[in-house]
């Protein structure tokens, strides 16, 4: 018998039927194989949260009856997707009888829109041009369209005969946006026809021989120069030292999204104000070129503000980004009012253009939130659109503008680190990371309201490491709205995430298929699934992951339909193997052979305890001091003997340690135990390069433990900073390892 995520009542027949139709899933199947019905008052719940009324019997009966005819109510599809070579049917509708003729417009450049107003930051109002996001588009030839054999019986729609006549799509469109248009009877309607990748293919460096890299948390790895937290100049000499001094073809870091412009400043990197933009946390002050030529006494200003907090980077304690930000902030200040140069005066106002209307929304965000200064945002400044927030935009525009400035020095910054690494040698470069989601206050939740649900949260059901579920706080695409904004936010948000870096890994990629929504005021554990157009939404990423050269490298861990997998290798974007949890159905440790080629395998996550301290058992002693555990803590810790018990006697029968090996010939020995998969990258976590055994995040907490705030040290506590990384015996031992000749393996 399923078990039961919530009331224990059987969803009516009516009701499932709603919530199928919805994408919305009355039952999965949990991390133990276990089937789950979902509670009648989540889908209800989740139903209103997709503007779909179901709360009784008469609203259930009329939803019903809507969605039947809601395709035929638009002339056209929302947005079409599809993939390069195939050929689609289209079908558009028009009162029956009626003549219709259908075209594409091929797209043939994009061209940054320039703003009306004298200055980019004093939009008076949304641009009406015709764009694709911050682009406008140059339309190249037409393509005519011819009338497929397919008679469709007409229906009456809201009193009204509609017929249904459908177009054939030829398979031989270029990739891009294009845009499909349809007339009848005067009557004419436009929409979005994406044309993507059948698959990406790895750059031929990487797929001839496996790549290694180092994955780290930034803000943790600080030098002397650093004001506290590991910034973007600390990522240029940690990406050049790691290629010259380490041979690693990557770094991989932590989401580099845009936390909050006043105090206090969210820790998370996995809850952004914005995943779109950066955090100015990260800027390198005295890096930017107008600082060399400030006067002596601006000059002073800098420098007694960098002060207090350069010294914070020896300090074992948590790192303190309220008094980093605060200092950074009042000297980025001061560099801002620097005169710029004709040159750099231009290169910042092109980025600006280039970034179009979502930089300035994103800088105007910052201004106002600053400007209300923890007070509530008013009814009249919740639209970006409104008068309100235009006259607001008005009144603060030089501190738009500094908003925007930061973005561009950050981003200037961030390609210098990348061209370091690959100047160094590196194959791939920077390996960023895009999160799930962004914080439901923040700039994301303001701009892009309209495609977001409102009343629900994302998360993670109960899981072996989280057995209470997980709630992670953000507000999830909207589906539906999504597809009618011709996923324009989605896209715009990929072409800058996806700037300066050789591969993107997508944080829980699996929420391209489906995310687990959380009813607000629900506990984690009673959500429900909700399915999402995974072929556009995954082919938009394509996309935009060929336009810009880049590797894309999917999380692919926890509850999921093993179909998913087989999808996403068809698509040409790599999984994530881990190595602590890899098993076969026996419970031991999965042979290096039959790992997966296509997939970045590493040995443990940044929601575990480092190497040696999950396999010392920590992970269940953390979780039982912070009240997680909802198994007897003896039995877990017996799991966890038996799991290091199994990963020795993997590792012996390789002759890869002995069988009773130190930690560090077994940290080591599970490095190597990789390098003998097929997978074509190898991520090492700087943590168990150096011996650290704190985790930096436990999942289910938030102020019970310091998360995203533990600095780089090593097992006994001590503070390792850049400058000592490659003086460490225990790294220059791992990069050894990791160095050690293999054999090319090309990718079949």
């Amino acid at each position: 018998m399923p078990g039961s995520t919530g009331d224990g009542a059987t969803v009516p027949p009516e009701l499932a039927e709603l919530a199928t139709a919805h994408g919305v899933q009355c039952m999965y199947t949990d991390h133990d194989g276990r089937v789950q019905q979902v509670s009648v008052s989540t889908v209800v719940a989740v139903l209103e949260a997709l503007d779909v009324p179901a709360s009784t019997p008469g609203a259930i009966a009329a939803s019903l009856d809507r969605v039947e005819d809601d395709e035929w109510r638009a002339m056209l599809p929302s947005t079409v997707v599809t993939r390069e070579g195939t050929e689609v049917q289209v079908a558009v509708h028009v009162a029956e009888g009626a003549d219709v003729t259908a075209w594409i417009a091929l797209e043939q450049s994009e061209q940054p829109v320039v703003p009306t107003s004298a200055t980019p930051w004093r939009v008076t109002a949304p641009q009406a041009t015709t764009t694709t996001g911050s682009f406008a588009v140059v339309r190249g030839p037409r393509v005519q369209l011819r009338q497929a054999d397919v008679h469709t019986e007409p229906r009456t729609v809201d009193s009204r005969k509609v017929g249904r006549v459908t177009f054939t799509v030829p398979a031989d469109l270029p990739l891009g946006w294009h845009t499909l248009h349809a007339e009848s009877g005067g009557q004419t309607a436009q929409t979005p026809i994406v044309v993507t990748p059948e698959r990406l293919e790895l750059r031929k460096k990487v797929a001839r021989k496996q790549a290694w890299g180092f994955m780290v948390q930034l803000y943790s790895v600080r030098s002397k120069d650093s004001w506290g937290m590991g910034d973007l100049a600390d990522l240029a000499d940690l990406a050049w030292q790691t290629a010259h001094n380490g041979g690693a073809d990557f770094v991989g870091i932590n989401p580099l999204h845009a936390t909050e412009p006043v105090l206090p400043v969210t820790p998370s990197p996995y809850l952004p104000t914005s995943r779109r933009f950066m955090s100015p946390l990260y800027i390198r002050v005295e890096d930017i070129r107008e600082t060399a030529y400030l006067s002596a006494a601006d000059r002073s200003l800098v420098e007694w503000a960098g002060e207090p907090v350069r010294e914070l980077s020896e300090d074992s304690g948590p790192i303190d980004r309220d008094a980093i930000w605060e200092a950074k902030k009042a000297a980025l200040e001061v560099v801002y009012t620097a005169q710029r140069s004709a040159a750099r005066q231009t290169a910042f106002d092109e980025f600006v253009l280039a970034q179009g209307k979502g930089l300035v929304d994103f800088a105007t965000w910052c201004a106002i939130t600053e400007h209300l200064d923890g007070r509530d945002w008013p009814t009249e400044l919740a639209d970006p659109s409104s008068t309100g927030v235009t006259t607001l935009r008005n009144a603060l525009s030089e501190r738009v503008q500094f908003y925007c400035w930061l973005q561009w020095v950050a981003d200037e910054q961030l390609h210098a680190a990348h061209r370091a690494g690959l100047d160094a040698g590196m194959r791939l470069g920077l390996l960023k990371d895009l999160a799930v989601g962004s914080s439901p206050d923040g700039a994301d939740a303001w701009a892009d309201a309209g495609v977001l649900a409102q009343g629900v949260s994302i998360g993670a059901p109960p899981d072996m490491y989280n057995q209470q579920g997980q709630n992670w706080s953000p507000a999830p695409w909207h589906p539906r709205a999504l597809a009618k904004a011709g996923y324009a936010p989605y896209r715009e948000m990929l072409r800058t995430v996806l700037r300066h870096c050789g591969a993107l890994r997508i944080d829980h990629i699996l929420g391209l298929f489906r995310l687990w929504w959380i009813p607000g005021g629900a506990r984690a554990s009673a959500g429900a699934y909700v399915t999402y157009d995974h072929e556009a939404l995954i082919g938009i990423l394509c996309l935009e992951a060929h336009r810009a050269g880049v590797t894309v490298i999917g999380e692919d861990l926890g509850t999921f339909e093993p179909w998913i997998r087989d999808y996403l290798e068809e698509r040409g974007i790599l999984g994530t193997s881990v190595l602590l949890f890899e098993r076969d159905a026996a419970g031991a440790p999965v042979e290096p052979e039959a790992y997966r080629r296509t997939a970045l395998a590493t040995v443990t996550t940044h929601d575990l305890p480092p190497t040696a301290g999950y396999l010392a058992g920590e992970h269940v002693d953390l979780r039982e001091r912070l009240g997680l555990l909802t198994e007897e803590p003896t039995v877990l810790r017996a799991q966890a003997r038996a799991e290091r018990e199994s990963l020795v006697e993997a590792l012996s029968r390789r002759g890869l340690t002995t069988f009773d090996p130190s930690e560090r010939e077994l940290v080591e020995g599970l490095h190597r135990y990789l390098k003998d998969t097929p997978a074509a990258l190898v991520g090492v976590y700087l943590t168990d390069a150096v011996g650290e055994r704190r985790a930096q995040n436990q999942p289910g907490t938030d102020t019970e433990y310091p998360n995203w705030k533990v600095p780089l040290a090593d097992s006994a506590g001590t503070v390792v900073l850049l400058e000592d990384l490659f003086t460490n015996a225990r790294l220059r031992s791992l990069v050894t390892v990791m160095n050690e000749e293999e054999p090319d393996q090309p990718l079949p």
